[in-house]
């Protein structure tokens, strides 16, 4: 569930309705739990945020603090502690006790268990269904170090002979859940040495902490190895690990000697009871009314200094709110302009432009402030200096090479060209790969070197080349009909183009760390909005798979973007899925593809049936 890193959609603070119904979700679905361990998870007095993620994962956590449960289908039917909620109640959820550290090397990893893997008590395998919720454990530890939900009952699993698999672990101790939530996690290097040494740990509240910020540390390599191998399985376990990449053998054989070493210490982890219900422990993390007055001015400069542009002047106070000022807020802080001391948000503006800063004025009528323009030699913007945000991730190489830290979202288009067999004999000629993918400037270089190396420049005229045979057939044979004279000479800018005309054409597309290399040019993504019983309107989104786009991704976006009801599709007789909204959204479609997928305008297609 948690293997690769997913960029949250949006973070929002619960209300006090939402707060009581997630906790009559939690009594329903974990009824072994007393009120006063859900006190302990969730603090009547504590603020719970909830992060919505694309893949529809829901994760509900305390504001400032660590992620307690979350919701896979964001739907309220499949809810999941977090090993952190684990730690504060052990006996939240009933749990399987592994054989030893052998099998936990791997749950750690993100393998599924599997029956043999586990302890079978002496009254025979507890009575449970498919589907139930339960946590695993190491021998001797009241801590469990994954959940998942069970892959068959009690009654199946004796049928079967208790082979098989016992448990599909959806979260386990140092997966990515905590690192995708608004930045918590930060390695901590020192916790993390004390494990692989078995130095002992007792973790109170304050190294609970400690713990959860040194679990996202190198795991992510040890995850893509073990994720999908099945523990418990009547084998070798040596024989389970997959085999290590040649050209990063020495990270891997450190990797595996850390997970078997962190492993044989899980059983040093210790719960204690000194976290207090009351919730003392978040209310440091809480901010005062002037600490959110100074964040509230600090992201306004921030906000007039980098996003904010007079050419989108007038902007209603609600965009100027959402799209420029919530977004430059640090890491891991909510801002809510109630817990100022404006207590709303025209207020806030009215107050700012009483300073001079900004000039801002209230629709009496719509009740809300607009921004007018910007006074960009105020004293105060003009000391101010913006900080330089980008994308960074935590996870970085054993030998201290930084990870990328491009955007996930980033997208990039490269057409390139592999050789044909036209032009083979140029290639072999100046010595070049003929195997070989090349950009369009790089066979650009191919050809002209060759004609720099036969000296094929027109002396009396240096912008034309004259042609050879070789070079004259890798241009132009069979592309000259019958009949007619092949050309004995070519301006210089027109070579270029017309040799890389007779490549085989191929695209590299690439997403963040994903890239994919395809053949033949680049299919653009095919808009279509169209009439279905009698005036209803409905329009078609496909082409998605060629720009690395998940449809059912995109199709809650939109849901949410357009106000509408979407489904994904099938495309009949071809590969690949089609989104359908329902209405004719197209031109908010065409600019959601553009501004948040950065689909170039180039490659989308749009055509409107519904037009006469």
């Amino acid at each position: 569930m948690f293997k690769k890193s997913v960029e949250a959609k949006s973070h929002q603070r619960l209300s006090g309705a939402d707060k009581k119904k997630l906790k009559r979700s939690l009594r329903d679905k974990f009824p072994r739990a007393s009120d006063a361990d859900f006190d302990s998870l969730f603090p009547l007095k504590a603020e719970i945020t909830v992060s919505k993620f694309q893949n529809r994962v829901h994760v509900y956590s305390l504001e400032g603090g660590f992620p307690m449960v979350f919701d896979v289908g964001g739907r309220g039917t499949e809810i999941f502690p977090t090993v952190f909620a684990l730690w504060k109640v052990p006996e939240l959820l009933p749990s399987f006790t592994l054989k030893g550290g052998e099998v936990s090397r791997f749950i750690i990893g993100g393998a599924d268990l599997m029956f043999p893997g586990i302890i079978i008590p002496t009254g025979g395998l507890p009575s449970f269904l498919s589907g139930e919720t339960w946590a695993v454990k190491v021998p001797g530890n009241p801590a469990p170090i994954a959940v998942g939900s069970t892959n068959m009952s009690s009654a199946e699993a004796v049928n079967a002979g208790l082979r098989g698999k016992a448990l599909r672990i959806t979260h386990y101790y140092r997966d990515l859940l905590w690192e995708s939530v608004e930045g918590h996690l930060v390695p901590n290097a020192g916790f993390l040495e004390d494990m692989v040494q078995g130095n002992p740990a007792s973790l109170s509240s304050s190294q609970v902490s400690g713990s959860c910020e040194g679990a996202a540390d190198s795991s992510n390599d040890q995850q893509n190895d073990t994720g999908n191998k099945e523990v418990g399985q009547s084998v070798d376990p040596s024989n389970a690990i997959s085999e290590p990449n040649p050209a990063s053998a020495a990270q891997n054989d450190f990797q595996n000697s850390t997970a078997e070493k962190v492993a044989a210490n899980v059983g040093d982890l210790k719960v204690t009871e000194d976290i207090d219900a009351d919730g003392s422990n978040v209310e440091q993390h809480l901010l005062s009314s002037e600490d959110v007055d100074a964040h509230l001015d600090k992201c306004l400069l921030q906000a007039l200094h980098t996003t904010v542009k007079d050419k989108e002047l007038p902007m209603p106070g609600s965009t100027l709110w959402s799209i420029h000022v919530l977004p430059c807020r640090p890491s891991g802080i909510t801002l809510d302009i109630k817990k100022s001391s404006y207590k709303k948000l025209s207020k806030w503006l009215q107050a700012k432009s009483s300073a001079g800063l900004i000039s801002a004025k209230e629709d009496k009528f719509k009740k809300e402030a607009t921004l007018l323009s910007v006074n960009r030699i105020h004293p105060d913007y003009m000391s101010f200096k913006p900080e330089k945000r980008r994308v960074e991730k935590a996870n970085e190489a054993v030998d201290g090479v930084a990870s990328d830290n491009q955007p996930q979202k980033l997208l990039e288009v490269t057409e390139i060209y592999k050789p044909s067999v036209h032009v083979n004999s140029i290639f072999a000629a100046v010595g070049a790969d003929k195997g070989n993918l090349y950009s369009s400037s790089e066979a650009y270089d191919v050809v002209f070197k060759y004609i720099e190396k036969e000296n094929l420049v027109k002396p009396t005229n240096k912008s034309v080349v004259v042609l050879d045979p070789a070079l004259c057939d890798a241009l132009f044979k069979g592309a000259i009909k019958k009949g007619t004279s092949y050309p004995t000479e070519i301006h210089k800018k027109d070579v270029g183009s017309t040799f890389v005309g007779r490549m085989h054409a191929h695209h590299v597309v690439t997403r963040g760390r994903e890239s994919v290399v395809r053949k033949g040019g680049l299919k653009t993504i095919q808009m279509v909005t169209e009439r279905r019983q009698g005036n209803k309107k409905v329009t078609k989104v496909s082409g998605l798979e060629t720009f690395l786009i998940e449809a059912e991704a995109l199709a809650s976006e939109l849901q949410k973007k357009c106000a509408c009801s979407t489904t994904v599709a099938e495309l009949p007789g071809k590969k690949g899925f089609e989104v359908i909204i329902q209405g004719g959204v197209i031109d908010d479609v065409a600019k959601h593809l553009v501004e948040q997928c950065g689909i170039p305008k180039r490659y989308i297609e749009v055509l409107d049936k519904t037009k006469k």
